[in-house]
């Protein structure tokens, strides 16, 4: 029998649609996470922005040209959110939820609506390890920050970490050069009275190039640092999600912190770090921003010179309390997101060319047309011309390429 594992979304959704293949594998399914012919297919859904919701649903019919008569089961966020437009499309015989979802495995029969809202669980699958040089690791799932514009806590449930002992047994079975910490708010990891700083200081003993996911800046301290300087290969590369640069938006948004604490943030990092990449997430156009207030964010994250930024049109979830506000108008948030993107692809070149002809740790992951393609520690994309593989090399960056940079080995 043949199994394929379809996932959209996030990074956590891929390590756990991975639990999930390894779970198949275990009962005897020939798994692969590509489209492709198979008996049983698992789609794994994301509702973080309506457009993702649209993929989602429109993947089911992706499936079905490639199997008709094959069974099909939905998961996810989008599912969790809205159960009925999955299970009412011909085909998909089990829907489940954002939760829980090595449980599926054991109801690969049954047919329905079968949403699991409890979230004290965590899943028991380790995922079945991927890239050859990267690995990841889930620690941590679900959220209690309810920023105004996120739906995701209502689907994903209140946070709740997983055992340090349980992370150590999976870190031990791994053979990756690199494995990135991540979940869907590693900030809140908590277990037994250890947080992420306890966990840090837990992987010394490790020979991996250690990675986290997106942090928040409010936990950002000495300690924290302290205990990432001290590890044998720390990846320098901070995700702080922003949002926007301006304190009354930021407010509105119930996020935690104002831009001057972020920069205080970003201070102490570079203190630490002075080569770090510092990168983030901002929005364009959220419903009350106004023209000043997006003046301010591109005003900020030039003061904070981003390596990069990860940015998107704000998109209203229903059931957030951000939903009652009028949406800005779609020319409005386009024209904004444009503005944004042209910023980004400044600050990162800027970033980039800061490093040309200096040696940095490179770790390859894979070819594109002939090339080595890796990142290094601070996240830059290198372009090697030459077959390497396995292991970390020495590079000096040359010059720009493509979106990275063309190096050469030095060892």
């Amino acid at each position: 029998m043949k199994a394929v594992v379809f996932t959209l979304g996030c990074k956590v959704n891929s390590y756990e649609s991975s639990s999930i293949m390894r779970g198949l594998c275990e009962l005897g399914y020939e798994v692969s996470d590509k489209l492709s012919y198979a008996d049983l297919y698992i789609v794994n859904t994301c509702a973080v922005t309506a457009e993702a919701e649209k993929k989602s649903r429109q993947a089911i019919a992706r499936v079905k040209k490639f199997n008709k008569d094959a069974k099909i089961i939905v998961c996810g966020c989008a599912s969790q959110k809205s159960p009925e437009s999955f299970i009412e499309k011909e085909g998909v015989s089990l829907v489940t939820g954002a939760m829980n979802k090595d449980k599926i495995l054991d109801i690969l029969f049954e047919k329905g609506i079968k949403i699991d809202d409890g979230s004290d669980y965590y899943e028991k699958f380790t995922a079945i390890e991927g890239l050859k040089t990267r690995s990841f690791v889930k620690i941590q799932d679900g959220c209690d920050n309810f920023c105004s514009y996120c739906i995701i806590p209502y689907l994903r449930g209140r946070s709740r970490s997983r055992p340090i002992e349980s992370i150590e047994r999976e870190l031990d079975s791994l053979s990756a050069k690199e494995v990135v910490l991540t979940g869907i708010n590693i900030s809140k990891y908590s277990f037994d009275g250890k947080t992420l700083n306890d966990l840090v200081s837990r992987l010394k003993k490790y020979p991996f190039r250690i990675r986290l996911g997106s942090i928040e800046d409010v936990i950002i301290d000495r300690e924290l640092l302290s205990a990432l300087a001290s590890l044998p290969d720390f990846a320098e590369h901070f995700h702080l999600s922003l949002q926007s640069g301006s304190d009354k938006v930021l407010k509105e948004m119930n996020r935690k912190y104002t831009t001057e604490k972020f920069l205080d943030s970003v201070a102490l990092i570079r203190e630490y770090f002075p080569s770090a990449a510092i990168t983030t997430d901002v929005i364009a156009g959220y419903s009350t921003e106004t023209d000043e207030d997006f003046s301010k964010t591109l005003d900020f994250c030039e003061k904070v010179r981003f390596a990069d930024i990860h940015c998107f049109e704000y998109s209203k979830r229903e059931g957030t309390t951000g939903a009652k506000f009028k949406e800005l108008p779609a020319a409005v948030k386009k024209d904004r997101l444009n503005r944004l993107l042209e910023l980004k692809k400044r600050l990162k070149s800027e970033y980039i060319d800061s490093f040309i002809g200096k040696e940095l740790s490179f770790l390859p992951e894979d070819t594109e047309d002939g090339y080595t393609v890796g990142y290094t520690g601070n996240y830059i994309k290198v372009y090697v011309d030459k077959k390497v593989e396995g292991d970390f090399y020495k590079v000096r960056l040359k010059e720009r390429f493509g979106d990275g940079c063309l190096a050469e080995l030095t060892e």
